[in-house]
């Protein structure tokens, strides 16, 4: 969501308004997954509407997701999230505060319209923005009125919807204020891992998804300068080079995130759950150190905790540390 209300505020959906009751509960005979034709094409025909109604050809990629432990869309994600083709394979390029062209948001809508895995707002802040949520609901504001648009849209024979701006502002669920990674975050980093020796540095480059990195304080200057803009970085104790040991020490119930690295030095994690933890043995078979971090948010601890802000200071990450 931009960072002020927009004037107009549409919801857009292919559910008639004529098959609500009065609470707005829908309950026609329209489905809640993407047909993957017609209709689909109608919703991305919309956003480009709204788009061109408002000036827009770039927008920028505001919280962007991939699945986690458990996801609620009510179609399965597919290999690749639905970023295959328009992102590199290492997913550089689709993280916070990364523009894309008008055409890119368009399939990117469509990996969410699918529920492909893969999600993300799409903004320009103060003029645009557009937030997809659960069966096939579309919001779209802008900065103008949009009267062509919202009249392809019904030609379109979806329902556009006007909603009231503040309304929606109170449905969004904003994170606390957050550290920025600042110099001062960066000489504690190398102090902690001067007196530890070395620590574990986690790079969330978008919600659900990580790179890990083993650092000593020597490392510090140069990993910094890699990062992914705009990131969460949370920063644990080291790895164990006892993995047996790690083993050992899972909790008989519940589940764990492992992270272990490997014998060319490439850090990976996984989840597990009691259920699974006999498949972990032969997976860390080769593993050179390993962690378990436990999954249950107030028992995750990390021992620094910041978010990267741009160049210019400014933190507009909109992370919930």
């Amino acid at each position: 969501m931009c960072g002020v209300p927009l004037p107009h505020v549409f919801r857009i959906t292919k559910y008639d308004p004529a098959d609500r009751d009065e609470h707005g509960r829908y309950h026609g005979p329209e489905d809640v997954t993407s047909d993957h034709g017609v209709v689909e094409a109608a919703y991305l025909a919309a956003m480009a509407a709204f788009a061109e109604d408002t000036g827009v050809t770039r927008l920028a990629i505001r919280d962007p997701l991939l699945p986690g432990i458990v996801t609620f869309g009510v179609e399965a994600p597919i290999e690749g999230y639905g970023l295959a083709g328009l992102f590199p394979p290492d997913l550089t390029g689709f993280h916070d505060g990364a523009e894309v062209d008008l055409a890119t948001g368009l399939e990117l809508l469509r990996a969410m319209l699918r529920d492909n895995g893969a999600s993300c707002d799409l903004e320009v802040d103060g003029r645009f923005f557009v937030h997809v949520g659960f069966d096939q609901y579309m919001y779209i504001g802008s900065a103008e009125p949009c009267e062509n648009a919202v009249a392809r849209t019904r030609a379109l024979g979806l329902f556009p919807e006007s909603t009231d701006p503040e309304d929606y502002e109170r449905t969004l669920d904003r994170p606390p204020p957050q550290r920025p990674a600042d110099d001062a975050f960066w000489a504690e980093l190398s102090d902690l891992a001067t007196r530890r020796g070395a620590v574990v540095l986690e790079e969330g480059y978008v919600l659900n998804a990580s790179r890990w990195h083993r650092l000593r304080a020597s490392d510090v200057d140069a990993i910094r300068t890699r990062l992914t803009p705009r990131s969460r970085l949370w920063v644990w104790p080291d790895l164990n080079d006892d993995v047996a040991a790690v083993l050992c020490g899972l909790p008989e119930e519940g589940s764990v995130e492992i992270v272990w690295e490997h014998q060319d030095g490439r850090i990976t994690s996984c989840y597990a759950d009691d259920e699974h933890y006999p498949e972990l043995p032969p997976l860390l078979a080769e593993a050179r150190a390993a962690m378990a971090i436990s999954t249950f948010v107030d028992e995750r601890h990390p021992l620094l905790a910041a978010v990267l802000p741009d160049d210019d200071g400014v933190l507009r990450a909109r992370w919930d540390v």
